[in-house]
């Protein structure tokens, strides 16, 4: 049975759903498309123990395979999936297309930090510790991508390298593009005491208060440069570190496990 709650956000209320022994949110944009199911699960419900307790998705923080491959099964029971596809996610810039016509599901994770796919009940899922996750959904076209974004890819601008993916191999829009940004670390957590030698000098307009910025902000700039219409990008507004006992945060824990987020063509 499927039980819902509100959570409330900085931007809108979320949707907290309990299915079973797993709970997720959904965004309320992206919900009212009936063809993209999508959840962003918390860490509760999930087999794993401390410190990776308990929905930990990934296989490389030390946790036991066996939980993590049980936890993977909860996520893709949970979303009715045929397939779960993830990434070896190394905070680059490799997008990972997954066509109709090539018919094959990848046996191996690729080595990227996006994935899109015009494949029907495929699930694609990003793992996450305080990165974004964005779930970018074309309805016209009926392609989805699932994006990992962390500091590094707002720096080498991963999202709008996803849209004009998205458009050469797919020949999907920026108008009509949908983009939704999950729970990550927030303006008020996100400290980058060496923010001038990482990030690029037209980043110190998004810095809040001493040496904090707001990656979402920066994320939704982004998407807008890329062509995407401001009223289809949401923004969660949930920040990882401070609601450490719904997700895991590396800033927050150091050793944990890793949260996902899933978006799969109905």
């Amino acid at each position: 049975m499927d039980k819902s709650s509100i959570v409330g956000t900085l931007n809108r209320p979320t949707l907290l759903h309990t299915k079973g022994p797993v709970s997720y949110l959904r965004h309320p944009g992206l919900s009212r498309h009936p063809r993209l199911a999508h959840g962003i699960f918390t860490r509760k419900g999930g087999v794993s123990i401390p410190p990776y307790h308990f929905l930990n998705t990934s296989y490389e923080v030390g946790d036991l395979q066996e939980n993590v491959r049980a936890n993977l099964g909860l996520i893709s029971h949970t979303l009715g999936a045929d397939h779960l596809v993830f990434m070896r996610q190394s905070h680059g810039t490799t997008v990972y297309t997954l066509a109709r016509e090539r018919k094959q599901v990848p046996v191996e994770p690729p080595n990227a930090d996006a994935v899109i796919t015009d494949i029907p009940r495929v699930a694609l899922l990003v793992k996450q510790a305080d990165c974004q996750g964005v779930i970018i959904f074309d309805s016209e076209r009926q392609v989805v991508a699932n994006v990992h974004c962390g500091w590094r890819g707002n720096v080498n601008n991963i999202l709008g390298r996803v849209v004009a993916r998205m458009g050469r191999g797919f020949r999907s829009r920026s108008q009509d593009l949908i983009a939704a940004i999950g729970p990550s670390l927030g303006p008020c957590c996100a400290e980058f005491v060496d923010h001038g030698k990482i990030f690029p000098p037209d980043f110190e307009e998004f810095m809040v208060g001493d040496d904090h910025f707001n990656l979402w902000a920066i994320s939704e700039r982004q998407l807008l440069e890329a062509g995407l219409r401001r009223e289809n990008i949401e923004i969660c507004g949930i920040c990882t570190r401070c609601a450490v006992g719904l997700f895991y945060s590396y800033r927050g824990e150091g050793k944990t496990g890793r949260f996902g987020t899933a978006a799969m063509l109905a």
